[in-house]
Formats: structure tokens, C-alpha cells, sequence
């Protein structure tokens, strides 16, 4: 829900959304009043540092875009794409202004309003009238200001002269007046609020840019060149020490059609008796049988790692003599089998804060980061070293959060120096290592995540369906996140024609634009704390967003 500011209201970014790639839109209007709508990127001393900080309709972006003029859309007058992330250092603050271009007063504007928009959800709007000013020529409307941490301001402010003297207050030249740039035929919509017409493409780049890779999940490679990435599905394969195949016996000659081949009577055996059973079919072992009288029974079959034994009284071909039995070929007499045998299941130290030891194993080193680990409750296996482990509780309001959305995460804080080892179930496990992208996934498919990311439970709008909505929790920031699936999962990217099931989809890059389709199958058995509902999710979005689906529906 948006909260609405008066003027003077501040609050961090961090207390309004947990994203640092916003959408600033700005609607002013008034009869017969034309307006220009800028941003100026300031130094510490509140001075324009250098001109191409100056974003207006004649220079539509900062060098490295970190501030981007995108044109009027969903009902702004004219709207801003900022990624504070990419802001230089030497910005401290980003004033949005409106002058008025040609004659009248601030007096005369309507209602407008100053909002950022994070998501696709607006987040905060501080809305004025022109009954707050009276001869001025230009307004400040809002500031984003750097104090520790980026920080936003409902500033409201008049201005007598209009973007000369506004241009001269904060430190900038003016020249001679450019001709207008042409009107773009269809300005970059990027994650603009819901409207009534159809929804512009979410998280889409104000330009065309290089597809973003899906952090850390392995997508497949797409016709055009992407960058490598590490496969985060290759867990080491687990193969178990093998002994040596026995040797087959030496066929003899085959009898005359219709006979049986002669044999050999046994030790202590009269010749014609007691003939021996016949031989099994193929691919079979014959039953054990007991031995004939003043025999010994043969030796029992050789454990698992240990070599079959020789002739009585010899030692198995290719073993030293004096070599004790039971010991692999190629180990030294003072080696040991069983570590021989144990071998590949060594714990896998990487020298990374987590590393898979296999496909359903994860282990987090504690001592590397600094930060501690929440994972959820009952995961731990194992753990090396003076780990401490304490309730994460969720607070009053988390708790009604997630007993109504059904994105409750019962977790345990892991901290100290040492390595602990999670798993649950069996399940797949796979890090997902997050450098400020954002990640949507259930609650139920996560298994633990480091404490420095920031999550927040987020609703898919949906229409025709019980309660309206569907909910998942996004993680975004800089940190790694375990994701547990049923079996291997498969990466798609997204296309206008891309359908998932909402019981087998796992994950999804927080950029993609999720519409609920309108196949609905409901169920009988609906209740309060549950969707009830088994539908299908639309996945939009610009080139580089992905889903990630499981051979499994849960």
C-alpha cells in the first residue's frame, strides 16, 4: 500500500522498498500551462557537478544510466527511471523539478503529485495543488538524497524564476536554447503501476540493452551470445569404489547335439552319484547348496571394497604376498580399505562461503561473509566449530502476514565461526547468488538465504479467482539464497508466450510481469490461509527474465 506524504515528509528508500531500480513519475497540468520536468544530479554542495547530470527532454539520460527521461505514460505527465545502485559517488542528491515554459504562475496547476513506483506497486506519493503557491515560476517537488543511505524527500518548493534561474541556482551555465528533440514514437515503459489499459511490459529497459543472465541458475544458452555462467545444477556425481570384476571361467567345447556334457565328480564323491542340478538360466546365480559330506563350506561372498579370495592357502592374483584380505588392489600395505572406500563422500572445502557437497547437501561456511545465516527450522544435519543457533521470529505482524498470504517461513538464525550443513528431504538444493537483482520465489521451495538480503511477501494481482491475488516472496539485495526443488529443474526465459502451473513453478526473475491466465481449476476444499486455487501464470517480460519449473507439482 502507498503512503502519502505531505511536504517535508522523509523516509530511507530502504523503509519504502527493498528495490534500488525505481520509476519517479511526475503528473502536473493546468489550462493552457506547458511545463518542463527535469532532474538534477548534485554534488555535496548542492551544485550541479557536471552538465550531463542535467536530465531534460534535450538530454535524456546520465552517462551511464543511471537516470533516464522516459516520456509521459500511465497517466504521468512525464516519468524517470532511476537505478540508485549505478549512481556515481559524486551525486548526492537528484532534485525533480517542473518550470513552466512560457507565461502563467504555479497558481494555476490542478491537482498533481511526485510518486516512485518500485515493482510495479507504487510505494509513496506526496500529491500538491496550485493552491500552495502563488506567483512562482517553477517548484522542487522531490528529492532523493544520499545521508548514510539513500533517502527520499517531499520537498514542494516555489520558485520564482522558471529553469533559467533554476538552472543558475544550482550551479549550472545557460546556453542558447536547443530546438526540441522529435516526440518518441513509444517511450520504454519501465515497470509503470497497473492501469486500465493493458499493462506495459515489466521491468522492460528503456532501451535496448543486452539480455541480463538469470543470477546464478544456469538458463539455457539463448541464439544470441550470452555471458557464461557457472551451472549451479553439476552437484559432483557420487560413484562408489568398484572391485574388480571376476574373472569368467574358460569355456570348454560344446557336447554332441542331445548330450550332456560329461562331469566331474567332486572331492570325496562317487562317480554316477549324486548328479548336480542343472545350471540356471542365463543371468542367474546358482542356489547355495550344501557342501558334500567332509567338505568345508565355500568362503562367503566378498564385502562391499574388499577383493574375492584365492585358492586356499594363496593370495588373490596381483596382491603382494603378506598383503592382509580385505584390502583394495593399489592401496600400501599400511593404507586401510575403508578409507579407500570412503573416499569420494569427503566433505568438498571449496574456500567459498557456500559450497554443494552434492545435490542435496549444502554447506555454509560462517567464518567467510561475517553476516549470519537464516535457514529454516529442522535443516540442520550437521555443523563443525562454535555455531550458535537462535529463533528468528517474525514479529506480530509478520506472523498475520504470512498466516494470510501462506508465505510463512519458520527459520532459525545461524551465527559463530564454523560450517554447518543443511538439507531437507532429500530435496535438490541449488545457491542462487544475488549482486542487488532480485529473486521471486514461494516460501516453501526456500531453504536458507544469508541475513544481509532483504525479503518482503509480494502479491500477483489476479481477477476472476477466490481472494483475488497469489503470493510469493522476493529476495533482492547482495547475498546467496538456497532454493530445494523436487527432481532438476529446467530454466526458461520468458516470452509473451510463456505458461507455467502454478504448482510446479519455482522461481522467477522479479522483473518479469506475472499475469494469471484464465484457465482457473478450483477446488472444492477452499479455505481461509490457503489460495485454493490451481491456475496457470503468464510470464512477461524484457529478454533476460527467466522461470525456473520442476518435474513436479506440489
Amino acid at each position: 500500500m502507498a503512503r502519502e506524504f505531505q511536504r517535508g515528509h522523509k523516509a530511507k528508500i530502504s523503509d519504502l522498498t527493498s528495490g534500488t531500480d525505481l520509476y519517479v513519475g511526475v503528473q502536473i497540468a493546468g489550462p493552457g500551462l506547458t511545463f518542463d520536468i527535469s532532474c538534477f544530479g548534485l554534488d555535496a554542495n548542492e551544485q550541479l557537478s557536471d552538465d550531463r547530470y542535467f536530465i531534460f527532454f534535450n538530454q535524456p539520460k546520465s552517462p551511464e544510466e543511471s537516470i533516464q527521461l522516459l516520456g509521459a505514460q500511465a497517466g504521468d505527465t512525464e516519468s524517470f527511471r532511476v537505478t540508485l545502485d549505478r549512481i556515481p559517488a559524486n551525486i548526492h542528491k537528484l532534485s525533480f523539478t517542473a518550470t513552466l515554459d512560457g507565461a502563467g504562475q504555479m497558481s494555476q496547476v490542478g491537482p498533481g503529485y511526485i510518486r516512485i513506483v518500485a515493482g510495479g506497486e507504487e510505494v509513496v506519493k506526496y500529491a500538491f495543488t496550485g493552491s500552495e503557491f502563488t506567483t512562482e515560476r517553477a517548484v522542487m517537488l522531490g528529492d532523493f538524497y544520499l545521508k548514510d543511505v539513500w533517502r527520499f524527500a517531499a520537498v514542494g518548493q516555489g520558485f520564482d524564476g522558471g529553469l533559467d534561474a533554476l538552472l543558475k541556482n544550482f550551479g549550472g551555465e545557460v546556453a542558447e536554447e536547443a530546438p526540441a528533440a522529435p516526440p518518441q514514437a513509444a517511450a520504454p515503459s519501465f515497470a509503470p503501476p497497473a492501469q486500465a489499459s493493458a499493462p506495459p511490459a515489466f521491468g522492460a529497459p528503456a532501451a535496448p540493452q543486452a539480455p541480463q543472465p538469470a543470477p546464478a541458475f544456469g538458463a539455457p544458452a539463448a541464439s544470441a551470445p550470452a555471458p557464461q555462467q557457472q551451472p549451479m545444477h553439476a552437484a559432483p556425481t557420487i560413484a562408489a569404489p568398484m572391485a574388480p570384476a571376476p574373472q569368467a571361467p574358460t569355456p570348454q567345447a560344446p557336447a554332441p547335439y542331445g548330450q550332456q556334457p560329461p562331469q566331474q565328480p567332486q572331492f570325496g564323491q562317487v562317480p554316477g552319484q549324486g548328479a548336480p542340478p542343472a545350471a540356471p538360466p542365463y543371468g542367474q546365480q546358482p542356489p547355495p547348496a550344501a557342501p558334500p559330506y567332509g567338505q568345508q563350506p565355500p568362503p562367503a561372498a566378498p564385502q562391499f571394497g574388499q577383493q574375492p579370495p584365492g585358492p586356499f592357502g594363496q593370495q588373490p592374483p596381483g596382491m603382494q604376498p603378506g598383503m592382509p584380505q580385505g584390502v583394495p588392489q593399489g592401496v600400501p600395505a599400511g593404507g586401510a580399505g575403508l578409507q579407500a572406500a570412503l573416499q569420494p563422500y569427503k566433505e568438498a572445502a571449496t574456500g567459498q562461503r557456500w559450497t554443494s557437497q552434492n545435490q542435496q547437501l549444502m554447506r555454509v561456511d560462517l567464518t567467510m561473509g561475517g553476516t549470519p545465516v537464516l535457514a529454516r527450522q529442522g535443516s540442520m544435519v550437521m555443523y563443525q566449530g562454535k555455531v550458535d543457533f537462535g529463533y528468528k521470529g517474525a514479529g506480530f505482524a509478520g506472523r498475520m502476514v504470512g498466516n494470510a498470504t501462506g508465505q510463512e517461513m519458520q527459520l532459525m538464525r545461524c551465527s559463530g565461526r564454523g560450517q554447518v550443513f543443511l538439507a531437507e528431504e532429500g530435496s535438490h538444493l541449488h545457491p542462487i547468488e544475488l549482486q542487488g537483482d532480485g529473486i521471486c520465489v514461494s516460501a516453501e521451495s526456500v531453504l536458507a538465504f544469508d541475513e544481509s538480503l532483504q525479503y518482503e511477501v509480494r502479491r500477483i494481482e489476479g481477477h476472476g479467482i477466490p481472494g483475488g491475488a497469489l503470493f510469493t516472496m522476493q529476495f533482492q539485495g547482495t547475498g546467496t539464497v538456497v532454493v530445494k526443488t523436487h527432481g532438476v529443474p529446467v530454466v526458461l526465459p520468458v516470452t509473451p508466450t510463456t505458461f507455467a502451473d502454478c504448482n510446479a513453478v519455482v522461481a522467477w526473475s522479479s522483473a518479469s510481469q506475472v499475469i494469471i491466465s484464465s484457465q482457473v481449476r478450483l477446488r472444492r476444499n477452499a479455505y481461509p490461509g490457503h489460495s485454493g486455487e490451481t491456475v496457470n501464470l503468464q510470464f512477461r517480460g524484457a529478454p533476460g527474465n527467466f522461470i525456473v519449473v520442476q518435474p513436479y507439482e506440489v
